[in-house]
């Protein structure tokens, strides 16, 4: 078994499209920015993000009609600077809902929303700070 990719099902496609591609800067496996599908990835890495339009998934699963309630997805996205990525998604639009902070001692996240509502956790890894030695032995 191979997972290939985890799909979005949007309502409003060309919207979550352009955010996806244009705000946070994923590369679209080709261009459809009318949809119904397309697959994104970042520059590095080999996880993907597909979106799906949700009114042609209905057609196959007709329970997918109704508009979903409250948070369906997390996306989480890591980076090297959490800070950097902050100031340039929201220079191009992006509104967080929680600005760049600790998350324990092995990462800082921030959050926001995709124009679906879709949590994105935006992630910096830390290095793990070895305890401090109590002096010669």
């Amino acid at each position: 078994m191979e997972l290939t990719q985890i799909r979005l099902l949007v309502s409003d496609f060309p919207a979550v499209y352009r955010f996806y591609r244009d705000v946070l800067g994923l590369k679209p496996q080709f261009e459809a920015e009318g949809g119904p599908y397309a697959k994104l990835s970042p520059d590095t890495g080999h996880a993907a993000i597909a979106l799906q339009d949700r009114a042609q998934m209905a057609d196959v699963l007709g329970r997918l009609g109704a508009e979903p309630e409250g948070y369906r997805a997390l996306v989480v996205l890591r980076v090297d600077d959490l800070d950097a990525a902050h100031a340039e998604f929201t220079s191009r639009g992006a509104e967080f809902t929680r600005d760049p902070g600790p998350m324990g001692d092995r990462m800082r996240v921030a959050y926001l929303d995709d124009p679906e509502g879709n949590l994105i956790e935006l992630q910096e890894w830390l290095v793990l700070r070895e305890p401090a030695a109590d002096g010669p032995a």
